[in-house]
């Protein structure tokens, strides 16, 4: 399993940190009713790499379930659980000395054995540069070693890029090549839609999440795999669903052409009809507004305020203003040479200028080119000091 993103607090409501709860704890029930020889986490356990106390006594409490019963639980931490820095160092550590996990990368190798299985995993390392940079110099420190007698498993969470196994438009951390061969099993945590396919001659799984993290997979079914080995080392994928993951309700509509009051009121009328006790309601408001329309008249209070029986009724805004005339576009990058930046600036000054003043839109024009490069970078920091400056 992997992505299980344990007190993840959604929407700011506390009941669905318990949801994300109440989903390992039906992992767990049945985990100890299939008496696996090991579980597999492939990351993301935690929502937050200092999960909070409460969040972190359920979890012990139920992993002190799984020692009971003998079941072993092998792990790598995912994007949101690794270490936030060298000192301090991963959740999963003080879980590892108390027994009540065994955190791969941590351990001599970074491996586990038993009588018939070898289970090697890698840590996260967050950007897809930080992966080409990291995984080879942990690769050579922790010299994979699959034996062809055994059940080999690789345990990992990043986005392979694979065709038709990563999720439009998530970047993908690592290439085939930087992944070592000889395993007979690649089980892979990131990726929330559960998959299958092959690398390196072996099987490629991504479980999914066990709740939803994100609209994008709330109405993927959730559960995890048990992988059953033949004598002849032939896995068999059992998919096991969860019947506790909150309902969630998309309402996917395009208001392209209406005003900013018909959408209010369209968008009301869908989450009445669609309201139900207990669920979520996303409403996702797409589409092009009419000229001199802006996304800020639309009445996001009324919306919320729609539904009487569903917990929450969540709008995603995706309304696009009157677009930059193709004209003006074609004048910015197709005139005489320039620096790219300063193309990328008045192509964003031209944007930005339709809502708001023009000396506004040219400082928040230069933010958009200042964090560029940053954001190709994946260097986290110099984007939040970027917009922190702008902020203040």
């Amino acid at each position: 399993m992997a992505d299980l993103h344990l007190g993840y607090a959604q929407y700011n409501l506390d009941v669905r940190r318990e949801d994300f709860n109440r989903a390992f704890q039906e992992v767990v029930d049945k985990t100890i009713e299939l008496k696996p020889d090991f579980m597999l986490i492939a990351g993301d356990l935690f929502q937050q790499a200092r999960p909070s106390n409460v969040t972190l006594e359920s979890a012990i409490n139920n992993f002190r379930r799984l020692k009971d019963a003998g079941i072993a639980v092998l792990t790598v931490d995912g994007s949101h659980d690794s270490a936030p820095n060298v000192v301090t160092g991963t959740i999963l550590n003080p879980l590892d000395s108390a027994g009540l996990l065994y955190y791969l990368p941590r351990h001599e190798g970074a491996c586990w054995r038993n009588e018939s299985c070898y289970v090697y995993g890698v840590p996260n390392f967050r950007t897809k540069r930080g992966t080409e940079e990291q995984l080879p110099a942990f690769l050579e420190k922790n010299k994979p070693t699959p034996n062809p007698s055994l059940f080999n498993i690789f345990l990992f969470h990043m986005a392979i890029d694979i065709p038709d196994m990563r999720p439009p438009g998530m970047e993908a951390e690592a290439n085939p090549e930087l992944i070592p061969k000889g395993f007979n099993y690649y089980a892979g945590g990131h990726i929330h839609i559960p998959n299958k396919g092959s690398l390196h001659g072996g099987l490629l799984v991504y479980s999914g999440c066990t709740e939803t993290v994100n609209s994008d997979d709330a109405e993927i079914e959730k559960g995890f795999y048990h992988v059953e080995v033949d004598r002849k080392g032939v896995p068999t994928l059992h998919r096991i669903k969860l019947d506790t993951p909150r309902r969630f309700i998309v309402l996917d509509y395009d208001y392209t052409g209406l005003t900013p009051a018909k959408i209010t009121e369209k968008a009301i009328q869908l989450v009445k009809e669609a309201d139900e006790a207990g669920a979520v309601i996303v409403t996702v408001l797409k589409g092009m507004l009419p000229a001199e329309a802006g996304r800020g008249e639309v009445d996001f209070a009324k919306i919320r305020d729609a539904a009487e029986k569903a917990l929450i009724v969540r709008p995603i805004l995706r309304l696009r203003e009157t677009e930059v005339p193709e004209e003006v576009i074609r004048s910015i990058f197709e005139g005489e040479l320039k620096d790219l930046k300063t193309k990328a600036y008045e192509y964003f000054f031209q944007i930005f200028r339709e809502r708001y003043a023009e000396q506004e839109a040219e400082k928040i024009a230069r933010l958009a080119v200042k964090l560029i490069d940053p954001l190709v970078r994946g260097e986290e920091t110099r984007v939040k000091e970027a917009m922190e400056e702008f902020l203040s």
